[in-house]
């Protein structure tokens, strides 16, 4: 399994902004994912292995950017523009068998995880 860690996550004001980052141990594709409390997991951001293709969930369309670094292992999620409903803890994971995918059963590897926070 690749192994990876989440960071970047605090309380920010709505209106504000974040970048989250995920260290990988290898590299692959690479997907976002936030859970806020009694919800399930949901998809928010996934960029494939080259970074040339992203694909975003509609509710952070023009305030999420996902993108990786060309030499390393790095993912980052910016974020901007934060509402309230953003609040929840996000997971980044690797997807060792694909490529850009909204679906959570595609991918074989999590992070433990990071709170962001959105207070209104």
């Amino acid at each position: 399994q690749v192994q990876l860690v989440e960071s970047g996550g605090r309380l920010v004001q709505a209106g504000g902004s974040l970048r989250l980052s995920c260290a990988a141990s290898e590299r692959y594709p690479m997907g976002w994912f936030r859970q806020a409390p009694g919800n399930e997991r949901k998809f928010v951001a996934a960029i494939n292995w080259s970074g040339g293709r992203t694909e975003y969930a509609d509710s952070v369309k023009g305030r999420f950017t996902i993108s990786r670094d060309n030499a390393g292992n790095t993912v980052y999620l910016q974020m901007n523009s934060l509402k309230p409903e953003d609040t929840a803890v996000y997971y980044c994971a690797a997807d060792s068998e694909g490529s850009v995918d909204f679906r959570s059963l595609a991918y074989d590897s999590w992070g433990q995880g990071t709170q962001v926070t959105v207070s209104s």
